[in-house]
């Protein structure tokens, strides 16, 4: 199977984009969250695409900002891949995709957080070198507690002056392989654990 990825590309994927999150995600979203980081990051949110379905199958919506004015923080929102197309390293290329962006944005750490029970997050996640910060109780409007994840980005794997996201964005999603769900990424290694 063929995936190719591409950045949001404005309201015409936002209905799309609210379809496969809220059949595949527990946490319900109005759509003023999903214009909120969409308009705000668009080259933090990308969409996985099959020629098999006319929708995306997988999504990633993230954010970047200070937090605390010390730190460059990137955060993963959201992150669906439906169920036909998991277990194909969509949800990894996803990840590692925004995770590359953000570095190249000058992140210091990227945060998230997902259900202290969902297996397959914790494995993915931790498998990319996020570690467990913190358990947040009751964390879900259903009662669910949380983990806080984080993935400390080594100082040598950071570039503070980019000078346009968006260009250097859409340059490197154009030159990745098209059929690739694997690409490059900072090795596991070079990141603080």
């Amino acid at each position: 199977m063929t995936v190719t990825y591409r950045q949001y590309a404005g309201e015409d994927d936002l209905n799309a984009i609210m379809t496969l999150v809220q059949f595949e995600l527990s946490e319900p979203y109005v759509i003023y969250t999903y214009r909120y980081f969409l308009e705000s990051w668009p080259h933090l949110s990308i969409l996985a695409l099959s020629p098999e379905s006319p929708e995306p199958i997988g999504v990633i919506i993230c954010k970047q900002s200070m937090h605390r004015d010390t730190r460059n923080r990137g955060y993963i929102a959201m992150l669906s891949v439906h169920k036909r197309y998991r277990k194909r390293g969509i949800a990894t290329s996803l990840v590692r995709q925004a995770i590359e962006i953000m570095i190249q944005n000058g992140a210091d750490e990227v945060v998230l957080e997902t259900e202290y029970d969902n297996v397959a997050a914790l494995a993915l996640y931790e498998s990319l070198g996020f570690i467990r910060e913190k358990r947040l109780y009751r964390f879900y409007l259903n009662g669910k507690d949380a983990f806080r994840l984080v993935l400390a980005v080594a100082p040598s794997q950071r570039h503070v002056n980019v000078p346009d996201a968006a260009t250097a964005t859409d340059a490197r999603l154009s030159s990745a392989p098209q059929d690739s769900t694997r690409p490059v990424l900072i090795p596991r290694d070079t990141m603080y654990l």
